[in-house]
């Protein structure tokens, strides 16, 4: 049967590409695209960086402006989704509006996970995964004296850049051992560290928060699991996320640590897919193992993935994991993953803040961290999404460039 209805569950950056996805490539039937947040679907990478200092503005952040739902015909919905019927094929919204579908796209993403501590429904206390949450901080900005940064993750630290630059006294606290610890190499992280450092940040390592404490209703002070106190005006949060997957297990869905898909996006029932931020998916550089990634990249590759499918182009979703963060000056670009690698190679200049960490596992390059070497990062993809050749040997001769010995060792056509 001819998929003549589609209803995409969630307008962030993969929702509102496989609708876009979709017109381009020639799709005829209906959209409805669902958003549980009021006005246009935008990006969310600047919340916590370039639209917190006011270098971009709220139409920029815009994927499209409203000219396009139109002249799309992308029937943007401001609801949510409150029940899936998979044997009748539709949609009940919390308005009680009935959606049916002949294929559901399920985009939900993710969303903060919260504090559970005591003061922590204080005010001064704040996360950022939407831009109200960032349209409350901004004017604040200026008037931080004290912050404390709960988690040392890319959110928290690109907040804790902004903050410093303002001259604010910033006050990092992370339970891991190092910043980013999730996610990149040790000697990555302890350029971010030294970076943040220079710029005032004081960081507390292997230290939780016992609880939040207040005059009267609002936040003044911060106390650790190692019985120190951290006068603070302001609290910033990134602790994770929790993948929205209610409305998919109420519906019968496989759920584990996201909604499970095969390696066509596809979930448990052949009538409904899944993408991004709540998706876990085989990935071909996790080994083939599952994973649940939380990326720009990886919901926008994905929705595009699906949309050739539905228009009869069915291929697996093998794209290569790729991330970035900007903290101050310096900007960070990951190509891969580097979980589990055992060897590293560092190319470049630490003291310049302009290098690249190569992380090898066991001889075999899986990840190429660049920081400020935009150069690196795309060579990197390039050689990741192939066998490359590029051993720890090779890359620690003196002189290596790793650009270089990409084109020369470039495989002919």
């Amino acid at each position: 049967m001819s998929i003549q209805k589609v209803v995409v569950m969630g307008a962030g950056h993969g929702g509102f590409q496989l609708a876009a996805t979709l017109r381009q490539t020639g799709y005829q039937g209906s959209i409805q695209l669902l958003s549980d947040e009021p006005g246009l679907p935008y990006q969310r990478p600047p919340l916590s960086k370039s639209y917190m200092q006011g270098k971009i503005s709220e139409m920029a952040m815009l994927f499209r402006p409203a000219a396009f739902y139109e002249t799309e015909k992308v029937e943007l919905i401001h609801d949510s989704a409150k029940i899936i019927n998979c044997d009748a094929k539709t949609v009940e919204l919390n308005s009680g509006k009935i959606l049916p579908y002949d294929h559901l796209i399920i985009a939900s993403g993710a969303r903060n996970r919260l504090l559970n501590l005591p003061g922590s429904d204080l005010q001064g206390v704040h996360g950022i995964k939407t831009r109200q949450d960032a349209d409350v901080l901004i004017p604040l900005l200026p008037i931080i004296k004290k912050l404390a940064v709960i988690g040392a993750g890319f959110i928290g630290l690109e907040f804790a850049a902004v903050a410093a630059a303002q001259g604010a006294e910033v006050h990092v606290i992370e339970l891991g051992e190092r910043p980013m610890q999730r996610a990149i190499s040790e000697q990555m992280s302890e350029v971010f560290r030294l970076a943040h450092e220079q710029w005032g940040v004081q960081f507390h390592f292997n230290t939780g928060v016992s609880a939040i404490e207040g005059d009267g209703d609002k936040v003044s002070r911060l106390l650790t699991n190692d019985g120190s106190s951290i006068e603070v005006d302001r609290i910033i949060y990134g602790i994770g996320v929790i993948p929205n997957v209610e409305i998919a297990a109420d519906a019968g869905l496989t759920i584990e640590n996201g909604i499970v898909v095969d390696e066509m996006l596809l979930t448990s029932d052949p009538n409904i897919s899944s993408l991004g931020d709540v998706a876990n998916f085989p990935c071909k550089y996790f080994n083939g193992k599952r994973i649940r990634l939380e990326s720009v990249q990886n919901a926008v590759d994905q929705a595009r993935t699906i949309a050739a499918r539905l228009m009869g182009n069915p291929a697996p979703y093998i794209q290569l994991p790729w991330f970035w963060t900007d903290q101050g000056n310096l900007k960070l670009q990951i190509a891969g993953l580097s979980i589990g690698y055992n060897e590293t190679v560092i190319v470049g200049s630490v003291a310049d803040q302009k290098l690249s960490v190569l992380c090898f596992c066991d001889g075999e390059l899986i990840c190429v961290e660049s920081c400020n070497r935009a150069g690196d990062h795309m060579v990197g993809r390039k050689l990741l999404a192939r066998v490359s050749g590029l051993t720890p040997e090779i890359a620690k001769v003196e002189g290596f460039d790793l650009k270089a010995w990409e084109v020369l060792n470039r495989p002919e056509v």
